[in-house]
């Protein structure tokens, strides 16, 4: 599941083009070694890569891409067969297998999204979070490059709903995931904690960069609530990771308590802190 979620989240342009080169080479190797070795097994490498980086789409393409290429090699080769009708039937039935497995790793994907995705918002659901804050502190265990997690509260979420309806407050919510993907990186990863509560994960990022990206959330979101007439804001606990807390429970804990003291400070507030070298359990270090 790990390994999924990394793929997921590399550069999904550059995935696609080394599969493909990948296909390309794998028919290479398959021309020049003949017709007597079996090398199907090789061009899943590449089709899985696409499928699994892109869409089923993509992943068809890149099967269809790896029986033609197959085909030309066999029919190259000088092998020679008891009717020209056999080479034809070869590649069909290779291509109906690399498009069986095309359709199984393209619903296992659907599957596994709907599983770490929050269903209204489409952003990033609790325990997907979690995991994949673990494997950030994990990270940080081993590279020593910080990183920063965002915890967010809507401010006067209660009163939308109360005057606009539940759709409205549904509306707000999809809109700060909205203005949140607008502006942070595709590495950085948006969840939905709890009713209105949400977070982001910076990885790699210091504190000082991670302002200048949610600086910008903000701006967006704030610009959308004034145009649609709604009174919401947000408070925030923007906490830069120096040092590996425990767990992924303790650092949303220690994000959480953070952004109770913007909240308690006038609503509307970011606080910023650095997780400590030391009392990492009880303590944060604020910079605002």
């Amino acid at each position: 599941m790990r390994l999924l979620a990394n793929l997921e989240r590399q550069n999904k342009p550059l995935l696609v083009f080394i599969g493909f080169v990948l296909i390309g080479v794998i028919g290479l190797i398959d021309y020049a070694t003949g017709a007597e070795f079996a090398f199907s097994v090789f061009y899943m490498l590449p089709i899985s890569l696409v499928t699994w980086a892109t869409d089923q789409r993509s992943g068809l393409l890149a099967s269809i891409t790896s029986a033609a290429i197959w085909f030309a090699a066999d029919i190259t080769t000088a092998h020679s067969y008891s009717s020209p009708f056999i080479p034809i039937w070869n590649s069909l039935i290779r291509l109906a297998f690399f498009v069986i497995i095309t359709l199984l790793l393209s619903s296992l994907k659907r599957s596994l999204e709907l599983s770490h995705t929050d269903f209204l918002t489409s952003a990033g659901n609790a325990r997907f979070f979690y995991e994949i804050a673990q494997m950030e502190i994990n990270r940080l265990e081993r590279t020593r490059r910080p990183f920063t997690v965002a915890y967010i509260d809507l401010d006067n979420f209660k009163s939308v709903n109360d005057q606009f309806g539940h759709a409205a407050g549904d509306q707000v919510l999809i809109a700060l995931v909205g203005a949140i993907r607008n502006m942070v990186r595709k590495t950085d990863l948006v969840a939905r904690l709890g009713g209105d509560e949400f977070a982001i994960l910076f990885p790699e990022t210091d504190q000082e960069s991670a302002r200048v990206i949610f600086n910008k959330v903000q701006d967006s979101f704030l610009k959308v609530m004034r145009q649609k007439g709604w009174p919401v804001t947000f408070s925030v606990g923007l906490l830069t990771c120096l040092t590996t807390p425990d767990t992924s429970q303790e650092l949303v804990r220690v994000a959480d308590r953070l952004m109770y003291t913007a909240k308690a400070d006038g609503k509307n507030t970011v606080k910023y802190a650095a997780y400590p070298d030391g009392s990492k359990r009880e303590s944060f270090i604020s910079v605002d």
